[in-house]
């Protein structure tokens, strides 16, 4: 013990120390060194694939929804088409035929006695002045129901490709598609309404109402035409 305190002791004088060595880079084993480098690439090379893989995976999600919503569009297009024309082809049917009972009872501007039906000139026969005016309601019923299935599919119509929103011809004729579908819609609200008050008697018999009714029916008339130039011009913007 005696021998091991000076030795404590003096190690310190003779510049001798009893702290071990640093461990330098050339004293490290080589082998140790590369297998544990390997293990970390090992680690991110399983990693990279899965990441690669997530992403590829959510590209392809994404180019199949977009295929699918063009295939759609294209198809529904198709669709909405048809039922456009055919609206305008029952709401021609429709303003022509209220025009010619618009005629029958009220000519063109003709007073109480000198209208086609007491004169006895209505077309279509006198049989078009009484009773419901069952040509022009049918046509209207129609042009109802194909114009109502028209509008709600064009809500229907996906679009992937954002196709009013450019620069181009397409773009604007869409843009004004689109806007005028609104006015026609307006229309054929106040055409309903009117139709089903003139029909019901709202506004007064044609004994004592003459001029009330005339002048709605003129109304009715102009607000019908209106709707179908309307109609017209939406459709014929995106086929020329």
């Amino acid at each position: 013990m005696p021998s091991l305190a000076a030795l404590l002791f003096i190690t310190p004088i003779f510049g001798f120390s009893l702290t071990p060595p640093p461990i330098e880079p050339w004293m490290l084993d080589a082998g140790a060194v590369a297998s544990e480098t390997r293990s970390l690439e090992d680690v991110a090379i399983s990693i990279q694939p899965i990441t690669v893989a997530a992403s590829v995976t959510a590209d392809e999600e994404a180019d199949r929804r977009f295929a699918e919503d063009v295939r759609m569009r294209r198809e529904l297009g198709t669709v909405h088409r048809a039922l456009g024309i055919a609206t305008w082809v029952s709401m021609t049917a429709t303003a022509i035929l209220g025009f010619v009972q618009y005629y029958n009872l009220y000519g063109l501007g003709a007073g109480q006695n000198d209208n086609p039906c007491v004169q006895g000139t209505a077309i279509f026969g006198q049989d078009q002045c009484s009773g419901a005016p069952w040509p022009h309601r049918i046509t209207a019923i129609t042009t109802s129901a194909l114009y109502t299935a028209t509008f709600a599919l064009s809500f229907a119509l996906p679009d992937p490709n954002h196709a009013s929103e450019g620069n181009g011809a397409y773009a604007e004729h869409l843009r004004i598609h689109e806007a005028l579908r609104w006015v026609h819609l307006a229309g054929m609200l106040l055409q309903a309404g009117m139709g089903i008050a003139l029909s019901s008697g709202a506004f007064g018999d044609r004994a004592n109402d003459y001029g009330t009714l005339q002048t709605v029916a003129v109304v009715h008339q102009v607000i019908g035409w209106t709707t179908w130039g309307v109609l017209t011009a939406a459709g014929a913007i995106m086929i020329f």
